[in-house]
């Protein structure tokens, strides 16, 4: 399915102006969607020769919330014209909201028409601070299940015509706040309407209920709500900031929202002004309880700080049995015993590394770039050689799970001090290094293909040796990197000659979950 951009591209001569407005409509009109008890379709006029009668293309729809829809089928991409679209030609000609005419059918389902105009408003470059129309918003409503409305009914209707009228007048979408990413609250949480004075006039039973929960039991209507918000409050701060949003709704502002806390509670406000015709005459206040969201956000918050304390008491740990092992390595005369040590010194520590990250992430996952990094700089300055030898990285690991970081570090700790100190062995103290044409170098190379992540360890050395088997390998850290490749990784390692000389570890590890 195209977006609503890629269809106006392709279909229309809208500008990037134009365009980002339709997008914020989208992003807001569940509101006015929920409040008409409508379905809205967005509607562009399409790219017409001189003289030819003007068709419309559907490039977003929505359907209510709180009434069944006109439409089963999907509306968006369809280009119609002719006799169908006659209201929408109406609205967009004569730029204002189209009401008359007689119910259509759907099929089986009696719908009523209307069409509201879309404006920009553009305060640098047209007159009286209006561009011309953009778009036309289809309003069709099913008829199937019309009866008397109640009293919330009829609020809600009102109120969307107070918005659609916003619409035809550019005032409709409100800009959309940083950090704000959703139109929430919304209708079904719980709605409040105020007059100009910031008295209530309307409020619905959910709406209700969520000032209950702040500690105010009698009835909203004929209060004033931003001194009733700011007495609530159990900050007075929060409770202050919270009257002023209001108050500048009621000044025709467009405020960010405001959670406002009180008797453990927490509710979420959104104020929007009322502004048909640039006349502000009140304004509308969405609530939603967000009382247990909140208490969630916190207990995760606490468990993530928990476990990445965790994380940090176990890096220092490691970095203290590391600590330990090198004491002890340099007590040890012996010289098979003193490598050994060192060498469990550098898995502790390449181990360590994980767990130092995982203590500063939010996740339970890591950024292995930097950890690959910083492990084959240890490779290069640990490791004995005749001559330097340099560590690159290509591609990247990209953000890998704690599951997977902590046995791969492992694997590639042990598989770039093989490539170091077996590719470019050290000579005896009275021989000469063997000439070279080359700089020693390792690379390391990874990237990611069909959820698998693909390693190569490859260095430009002197080779395996004649009649090598990695699976016949005595040597222990052979052994480590074979367990936890097929083991905890489940994948698969090979061991081989390059083409151009030297040596390459190739390893596939799956990504999928485990």
């Amino acid at each position: 399915m195209s977006t609503l951009r890629d269809l106006a591209e392709e279909h229309t001569g809208l500008g990037p102006a134009d365009i980002d407005h339709l997008h914020r409509l989208a992003g807001d009109w569940q509101l006015l969607s929920d409040l008409s008890f409508a379905d809205l379709l967005l509607w562009v006029p399409v790219r017409a020769e001189a003289g030819q009668p003007r068709d419309f293309l559907c490039v977003a729809q929505v359907r209510p919330t709180t009434a069944p829809t006109a439409y089963q089928d999907d509306q968006v991409g369809k280009i119609v014209g002719g006799p169908e679209v006659a209201h929408l030609d109406i609205a967009f000609a004569q730029e204002r909201i189209w009401r008359e005419g007689d119910p259509v059918w759907y099929g089986d389902t009696p719908a009523r028409h209307e069409a509201i105009p879309v404006r920009l408003r553009d305060e640098t470059d047209r007159e009286e601070g209006w561009s011309e129309v953009i778009a036309v918003i289809g309003r069709d409503t099913n008829l199937s299940t019309a009866r008397t409305p109640s009293q919330l009914e009829l609020n809600y209707l009102t109120t969307a015509d107070d918005l659609a009228q916003m619409v035809a007048d550019g005032t409709f979408p409100p800009p959309r706040h940083p950090g704000e990413t959703t139109s929430a609250p919304r209708v079904g949480d719980g709605l409040i309407r105020l007059d100009a004075g910031g008295k209530v006039t309307y409020a619905s039973p959910n709406a209700q209920s969520a000032f209950r929960r702040l500690g105010f039991n009698a009835h909203l209507v004929g209060e004033e709500l931003f001194m009733l918000t700011s007495r609530l409050a159990a900050d007075p701060l929060e409770g202050t900031d919270a009257a002023e949003r209001i108050l500048a709704a009621l000044r025709g502002g467009f405020p960010p929202r405001q959670e406002v806390e009180a008797r453990g509670a927490t509710v979420l406000t959104r104020a929007l002004p009322l502004l048909p015709a640039g006349v502000p005459i009140g304004a509308l206040v969405l609530v939603r309880d967000v009382t247990e969201v909140r208490r969630r956000e916190r207990a995760l918050m606490t468990k993530d700080a928990t476990i990445r304390e965790i994380h940090h008491r176990v890096k220092n740990n490691l970095q203290t049995v590391a600590a330990l092992l090198r004491l002890q390595a340099r007590r040890v005369d012996a010289p098979e015993a003193k490598m050994a040590l060192q060498e469990s010194v550098r898995r502790v520590a390449s181990i360590a590394l994980v767990h130092e990250t995982l203590s500063m992430s939010s996740d339970e996952a890591v950024e292995f770039d930097g950890i690959v990094d910083r492990v084959a700089s240890a490779a290069t300055e640990v490791a004995a050689t005749s001559f330097p030898v340099k560590m690159r990285r290509e591609g990247t690991f990209g953000v890998l799970p704690a599951e997977i970081a902590t046995s791969l570090v492992m694997v590639l700790n042990e598989l770039l001090i093989n490539a170091v100190e077996h590719g470019f062995p050290a000579t005896e103290d009275d021989a000469e290094p063997e000439p070279r044409d080359e700089a020693g170098e390792v690379v390391v190379s990874a990237h990611r293909f069909r959820k698998q992540l693909h390693v190569t360890v490859a260095d430009n050395g002197q080779g395996l040796p004649e009649g090598f088997k990695a699976d016949a390998s005595g040597r222990l850290g052979l052994q480590i990197v074979r367990a936890l490749a097929t083991g905890e990784l489940r994948g698969s390692i090979e061991l081989r000659n390059r083409a151009g000389g030297g040596t390459e570890a190739v390893l596939v590890v799956p990504l999928g979950k485990r």
